[in-house]
């Protein structure tokens, strides 16, 4: 599932009325429900991918949302059609970005997290392209509305990105200085990125390059994590970072 090669424009938008999205798998919390988290699969997967995996973490207060995403012509595979967050052609900084499906799509993640309730905290995160949604659900977040000007309403803790990259990154830093408390929303938001160096899909510079531009941006609460060797795929050692980096910043209890 390589990018390299494709341009954008190879394939086609679709309208976002005739996209729907597929089925989404709740892992409900084991003790006491302290956070919820939308987790976001990668191009052509679907949300019970990790639905099982996640429900094996030793998180027992977290509730997880695995949504999966519409069946849509993607760009970096002709026009032919999958599952996907968004449109995608080539990850690199002269791409276009989908800003309409990232908008869909965010708003879809906000729409899961809206429901629940008061006292729980809530977060977003994702692997590959579904990290790129959850990153850019961050930015949404700084911003407090979406890049087509509707309010952004969902208060985010935290946000996890395994292998993936920042969508509109060219223009972020720019953005940040036109809004008023963007850089204090964006400082207070806990970011945790993980990469492998032997990433072959996602290459290990874009997500590197993308931890830098977010930190330089005012997302300064981020953690950035090397694997070294690691392919387009987790292990073990990312799933324990990720739960004791949530249950540091979201202050977890019970695991």
């Amino acid at each position: 599932m390589s990018f390299s090669g494709f341009t954008a424009g190879s394939g086609s938008r679709t309208t976002r009325t005739s996209l729907e999205f597929g089925r989404t798998h709740v892992v409900r919390p084991k003790g006491k429900h302290e956070a919820t988290i939308v987790w976001l699969h990668g191009l052509g997967d679907k949300g019970s991918s990790w639905s099982q995996l996640l429900e094996s973490l030793p998180l027992p207060n977290v509730k997880w949302i695995c949504p999966t995403a519409p069946t849509r012509p993607v760009a970096a595979f002709g026009g032919f059609p999958c599952t996907a967050w968004f449109d995608v052609g080539d990850i690199s900084e002269d791409a276009p970005d989908d800003l309409e499906g990232l908008d869909f799509s965010a708003a879809h993640v906000a729409n899961l997290l809206s429901t629940e309730p008061a006292d729980v905290k809530l977060c977003v995160g994702g692997f590959s392209m579904g990290a790129a949604t959850a990153l850019y659900s961050a930015t949404c977040h700084a911003f407090s509305h979406y890049s087509n000007g509707s309010p952004y309403r969902v208060n985010l803790s935290a946000v996890v990105g395994l292998s993936g990259w920042l969508p509109c990154s060219r223009t972020l830093r720019h953005r940040m200085q036109g809004v008023n408390d963007a850089g204090r929303r964006a400082a207070s938001l806990p970011i945790l990125l993980c990469h492998g160096t032997g990433d072959d899909v996602v290459a290990y510079q874009h997500g590197e390059k993308s931890a830098r531009i977010l930190s330089s941006s005012g997302f300064q609460n981020l953690t950035w994590r090397t694997y070294e060797g690691l392919g387009h795929y987790t292990i073990p050692e990312e799933n324990d970072e990720i739960c004791r980096w949530l249950s540091a910043n979201l202050c977890l209890g019970g695991t």
